[in-house]
């Protein structure tokens, strides 16, 4: 089913309702430009076919397919304001595996009042199905020591050291092969 631009702005809705308290969203947007930097990931995964909305619009996941080649990030036309999305960005993407074309799951949130429920485990099961079935693997970044337990469930293992932010919180990079 094609996705709309009300699932879009609910999309972006969850996520600033889910990542009001992570720490790299604290540290990522100091001043609350949230809803600006959701946006436009959640419309090119909406444009893709990837943006994931539970039925009860309480979970987002926000996938993206990559090459083997990742893209440059346009960090250069970011607003100054933007300063630490441009950090985030060049660290990141220095880490980001290349080489093999995979998913990346930008994006994994749920609201608050519904956390607990397995709607984001239910998310991520549907679309690493079809991912199998494809022989796809998936990459992610982890912005929580308490989310790990979730992605290593899923079959996600931490490739190495956190990714530091300068005095911000660590991201780890997880990393999925496909199952048979």
């Amino acid at each position: 089913m094609p996705t709309t631009t009300a699932d879009c702005e609910l999309a972006v809705r969850v996520l600033v309702t889910a990542f009001a308290d992570d720490p790299v969203a604290r540290w990522l947007l100091p001043g609350g430009a949230a809803e600006r930097v959701f946006r436009p990931v959640v419309q090119q995964s909406a444009a893709l076919g990837e943006l994931a909305v539970s039925a009860d619009g309480a979970a987002v996941a926000v996938w993206l397919p990559r090459g083997a080649e990742p893209p440059a990030p346009d960090v250069e036309s970011l607003p100054d304001h933007l300063v630490r999305l441009r950090t985030f960005m060049t660290l990141t993407e220095r880490r980001h595996p290349s080489g093999r074309a995979h998913l990346y799951l930008v994006f994994l949130g749920v609201r608050p009042d519904a956390q607990g429920r397995g709607l984001g485990g239910a998310l991520l099961r549907d679309r690493l199905s079809r991912a199998d079935d494809a022989r796809m693997p998936a990459y992610l970044e982890a912005s929580s020591p308490r989310n790990l337990p979730l992605y290593e469930r899923h079959g996600f293992r931490v490739t190495g050291d956190p990714i530091t932010l300068p005095d911000g919180p660590p991201l780890w990079p997880m990393w999925r092969d496909p199952r048979p």
